[in-house]
């Protein structure tokens, strides 16, 4: 017998991995994993930013950066302020950097929607590539007499099934951070 349990791990894989790209899309509100991207100098060696120091939002358009050794607090802030794929721009008073996180401007919100879709066509097509492997590997155990035509009929419905509770699954995450990214 077939078992499509495989190729079902494998897209609920695809949809985690979807997940995780639409977490990095900015929305108009500050969130700690928007500095992931830092790396700072600290005792001579690059490391992430969250490695040198801690980051929250007390507000919703704030990011707090604390770090753990106030004596790199200018590295800190100057290793935020080089990144322009941010467009950051933060102050410190000797203690903790402040991050104001700027609102998004109407065209911006656009580009991040069409961005968004882009990522959701990748992740349709990731579903598809592994329906086609599933399929592929049907059609090889009936050829080898493994399984019979109405087996494999049977398995086509079940991917069919699948598909459309993912595609279903990737709509909705979609719907959800469009309305995020839209909403001022």
């Amino acid at each position: 017998m077939f078992d499509t349990d495989t190729y079902e791990l494998k897209m609920e894989s695809a949809l985690e991995h979807f997940n995780e790209e639409l977490k990095k899309v900015r929305t108009g509100r500050a969130h700690p994993n928007m500095l992931d991207s830092i790396r700072v100098e600290v005792y001579g060696t690059l490391m992430p930013l969250n490695q040198a120091a801690n980051i929250t939002t007390p507000e919703p358009q704030l990011l707090q950066v604390t770090p753990f050794d106030p004596g790199n607090i200018a590295a800190i802030s100057t290793a935020i302020r080089n990144d322009q794929s941010l467009g950051l721009n933060p102050a410190d008073d000797g203690r903790i950097v402040r991050v104001p996180v700027p609102p998004l401007t109407e065209e911006r919100r656009k580009q991040l929607v069409k961005l968004t879709s882009e990522k959701v066509e990748e992740a349709r097509i990731a579903l598809r590539n592994i329906r086609q492997d599933g399929l592929k590997d049907a059609k090889r155990k009936k050829d080898a007499k493994e399984l019979s035509e109405d087996d494999v009929k049977s398995i086509e419905k079940e991917f069919d099934k699948l598909m459309s509770t993912y595609q279903d699954k990737i709509e909705a995450s979609f719907k959800a951070k469009e309305q995020d990214v839209l909403t001022i």
